[in-house]
């Protein structure tokens, strides 16, 4: 009964705070954290002050309970909500041999989806409407199958290019949901492969899916049936190198076999992330990769480390 009340609340404010700040083409609420993290800053500093340190500290204490407060409301209330997994039929652990076949099926999906998208002067993936990708999520959101979603999906475009993307390209952090002003953001400076399904995964935490891995599900079920290349074959390259990060563990030799039967434009594809990834890894990457991981723990989640969860998810759906 909770859950619900906060479910109905997330919608009244969500509407609310789409309304108002939709329309602005940049993003509000990376706006309300830099003018949040000055506060912070300015009363840390005034910390040192003897005469003002009870006062700033008393400051400091208010701001970070109110934010936190404000952030249960909004959002973090939906963490309680109930796991997609026990609204699929089927609800096996997963099963290594099935993932295999299920990789073999979206390398063969990957190939020939490829062949259709453009790319670059490199023989690399771009995307040539972004735009008309997010507006492709949108479509897909009313589509959703009722017995995993039955939220409202308003046909509001919302997502926008974070005002940090040069920072988070250094952190790992591929897009964000922001629940004090309803918009998702994402980081443009990305891999064109990376961005549309980021945009579709932030879109399900903007239909009310607070957990990590449900989000990619729902981004999944979004951009796999989508008439959209671009947005089917970003979609498909995650399904698939999320199986191979599964199977390796129990069988490298398999993942190794299905690298070297990726197409040359897939090759391509992967070689342009890995040089992006290793070019951006340093300490800022291990603190949030830290921090990331704390923070799913402690909303109910798993750890950053395993991402089983959108697999369990995956191969149930397929049992389906």
């Amino acid at each position: 009964m909770m859950i619900s009340f906060f479910e109905n609340f997330f919608e009244l404010q969500k509407g609310i705070h789409q309304m108002l700040f939709s329309w602005v083409p940049f993003s509000v609420g990376d706006l309300l954290y830099i003018i949040l993290g000055a506060f912070l800053l300015y009363y840390a500093i005034t910390l040192f002050r003897k005469e003002r340190r009870n006062n700033s500290l008393i400051r400091i204490l208010m701001i970070i309970n109110i934010f936190y407060f404000i952030y249960q409301v909004f959002w973090g209330m939906l963490y309680f909500q109930t796991p997609i997994i026990k609204k699929l039929a089927s609800q096996k652990e997963p099963d290594v041999e099935k993932a295999k076949r299920l990789a073999i099926t979206y390398l063969e999906k990957c190939k020939t989806t490829r062949q259709s998208v453009k790319e670059d002067g490199n023989g690399v993936f771009i995307m040539t409407n972004l735009t008309s990708i997010q507006k492709e999520i949108l479509s897909q959101q009313a589509k959703l199958p009722s017995y995993i979603s039955g939220k409202k999906a308003p046909q509001i475009l919302d997502i926008k290019p974070s005002l940090f993307k040069n920072i988070m390209s250094f952190t790992g952090i591929l897009g964000y949901y922001n629940p004090f002003t309803a918009e998702a953001q994402y980081n443009s400076e990305l891999p064109h492969t990376f961005i549309p399904f980021t945009t579709a995964h932030e879109s399900s935490h903007q239909l009310g899916f607070a957990r990590e891995q449900e989000a990619n599900f729902v981004g999944y079920l979004i951009g796999i049936h989508s008439n959209n290349l671009e947005l089917r074959y970003s979609t498909e390259f995650f399904t698939l190198k999320s199986l191979l990060r599964f199977i390796v563990e129990e069988d490298p030799e398999f993942v190794e076999n299905i690298l070297h039967q990726y197409s040359p434009a897939m090759k391509r594809d992967r070689a342009y992330e890995k040089s992006f990834v290793l070019s951006h890894q340093g300490w800022l990457d291990d603190f949030f990769g830290f921090t990331n991981n704390l923070f799913l723990k402690s909303n109910q989640q798993e750890g950053s480390v395993t991402y089983s969860y959108f697999i369990d998810l995956l191969l149930n759906y397929e049992n389906t």
